[in-house]
């Protein structure tokens, strides 16, 4: 179990030469992020999509693989495990001995390789069709909406009936307060695993054990 509740600070690297510049907001940390490559971009998308990571930080440090000192792409926190995500080698020369240096016998080291974005490509093309939807919506949805759709939702029943169940007037509201009940892990949508998102994606509660 994680006992200690710890964050980070991203380092401030530069930019490295052709790298793409990916400036996000990400509505679990409720702050503004910047990354650097496509590969970190589809790794955050993983992250910020799995109810089970409540608290992440991008850039947190280094961390020695094989007596290589190396950039953590990002450190993630559950209810009961903290890990360092890898992605492609970044290797750092001349950085100040200060930063954060993680032991890596202290933490699980996940990597999240090329075949593991490719398999969860559908998924991550679907959140970045949801998120928007979220950002845009954040402070407008009504607090009583999202506990309604998810009693309504006790059997699975489609984007476009519970749109059509709850809309009064702007139906882009009731959609968000459906993303924001799947990123919260309130309630699931297999199919958005395998297919594109689409009025007929079915949503359905997930029953808390007691």
């Amino acid at each position: 179990m994680v006992n200690v509740l710890r964050s980070f600070e991203p380092l401030a690297l530069p930019r490295p030469r052709g790298a793409h510049r990916y400036d996000l907001f990400s509505p679990k940390l409720g702050r503004r992020l910047t990354l650097y490559r496509r590969s970190a971009f589809e790794a955050w998308l993983m992250l910020e999509a799995d109810p089970a990571i409540k608290n992440f930080c991008e850039r947190p440090g280094f961390v020695a693989i094989h007596g290589q000192r190396r950039v953590v792409d990002f450190w993630a926190r559950s209810d009961d495990r903290e890990c360092l995500v890898l992605l492609e080698a970044t290797l750092v020369n001349g950085l100040p001995q200060s930063c954060t240096d993680f032991d890596p016998d202290a933490f699980d080291i996940r990597h999240i390789d090329i075949a593991d974005r490719a398999a969860a490509r559908v998924w991550t093309e679907n959140w970045q069709r949801i998120l928007p939807v979220m950002i845009a919506a954040r402070g407008l949805v009504k607090p009583s909406l999202p506990g309604a759709i998810e009693r309504f939702v006790a059997s699975p029943q489609s984007l476009m009936a519970i749109e059509r169940e709850f809309s009064t007037g702007d139906p882009s509201l009731v959609r968000a307060a459906v993303f924001e009940l799947l990123h919260r892990g309130r309630i699931q949508a297999l199919e958005l695993h395998t297919e594109s998102l689409s009025f007929l994606t079915r949503f359905v509660a997930i029953l808390v054990k007691s």
